[in-house]
């Protein structure tokens, strides 16, 4: 399971100059007009995580696999993308298919680089594109309501429990806010709900482009984003593309971090966006360890052994039996597999066990 996320955001706001610099790639096409990006990219890239090269030093192991993070780049959207405008219904579409948004907003002066709305205003660019999202989901779920409601007055059991979903969210939208600020209780409507793969049931990152002054600390511009996504419940980081850019041109690790110190950064862009990703997801990291492979999984917290296991290959999760475990901590001290049995450290756990970030497992099933 990888973190999957869509770059969205207005023409000219540094979309496919974040995605390029981000997987190292000039696959997309970075040009200043709109609808430049005509096909989504998608470039994967992997999760930078330092316990895990510690872990594949200590297993002596032959591989190290690192979990990956996938960006779909998808073309620049405008108003009124929701009725077709631009290229609306083809970018909405691939919107549909992520985990996550990460919503570029331009928060920047640059009187080379043209705005499609006239000034810089990222608020207002970020209420645009939420719009246009609203708007598509109202559509489509007036559309597809009107057989339910049929059914369900004609007393169909299932109808009636997708209509008690389907109606409040209808509400909402209709009243100007988005699917996400609607929950349910019960595990049932909390299906049909994710069924509906409604645009705004999505969970949203800001990512703050500024300029290269404003790397550090923001501006005026992103201090606004950031109210913004608090309010909401999401989150929001700071980035400069062009930074991330020439950060990409350097292949020489210490060079890369010799350039960002001397920017004042600590780490890069790239680190920024997985990190509030994974906070946003509720995402973590489990290991398993050998020999021939140290390799990172990822998974959603409260994720039980079994279904962890199912991560790695379907047969492992169906014949669950139990999951030898041992904490990254342990196994660092321990500096072994076999000498962390030796002192006791490595636990089994069962079907129940709640899978804790940073655990080294090795599961045991039956098929």
């Amino acid at each position: 399971m990888g973190f999957n996320c869509g770059i969205v955001g207005l023409p000219n706001v540094g979309k496919s100059t974040l995605f390029n610099a981000l997987t190292s790639t000039m696959a997309a096409q970075a040009a200043n007009y709109p609808f430049c990006t005509i096909e989504p990219n998608v470039g994967r890239v992997a999760v930078p995580d330092s316990r895990l090269e510690i872990l594949s030093d200590l297993a002596k192991s032959q591989k190290t696999i690192h979990t990956q993070l996938e960006f779909v780049d998808i073309a620049g959207l405008v108003r009124g993308a929701s009725k077709g405008e631009g290229l609306g219904n083809q970018f909405l579409a691939n919107i549909r298919e992520v985990d996550a948004i990460v919503h570029v907003l331009r928060c920047f002066e640059n009187n080379d680089i043209t705005h499609v709305e006239g000034s810089i205003d990222p608020v207002r660019d970020a209420e645009t594109i939420e719009t246009e999202l609203m708007l598509a989901d109202l559509d489509s779920l007036e559309r597809r309501i009107v057989p339910i409601e049929k059914k369900a007055k004609s007393g169909e059991k299932d109808a009636k429990v997708q209509m008690s979903v389907m109606e409040p969210v209808l509400n909402a939208l209709r009243e100007g806010k988005p699917a996400r600020t609607v929950s349910f209780d019960d595990e049932e409507r909390q299906k049909i709900y994710k069924q509906l793969f409604l645009l705004t049931a999505k969970p949203i990152l800001y990512v703050c482009n500024v300029d290269e002054g404003a790397a550090a600390t923001g501006n005026a511009f992103s201090e606004k984003v950031f109210e913004r996504a608090k309010k909401e419940g999401n989150q929001a980081v700071i980035i400069s593309a062009e930074i991330e850019s020439e950060v990409a041109r350097l292949t020489d690790p210490a060079e890369q971090k010799e350039f960002l110190e001397a920017l004042g950064l600590e780490e890069t862009g790239l680190n920024r966006v997985i990190h509030a990703g994974y906070r946003l997801l509720d995402l973590m990291t489990f290991f398993t360890v050998g020999p021939k492979e140290s390799r990172a999984w990822t998974i959603r917290k409260g994720m039980c052994a079994p279904q962890a296991a199912g991560v790695i290959h379907s047969d492992f999760e169906k014949g669950f039996i139990r999951a030898e475990v041992i904490s990254y901590e342990d196994f660092v001290e321990c500096k072994s597999e076999a000498r962390a049995r030796e002192l006791g450290k490595l636990r089994s756990e069962g079907k129940t066990y709640e899978m804790r970030d940073g655990d080294i497992c090795h599961f045991l099933f039956n098929v």
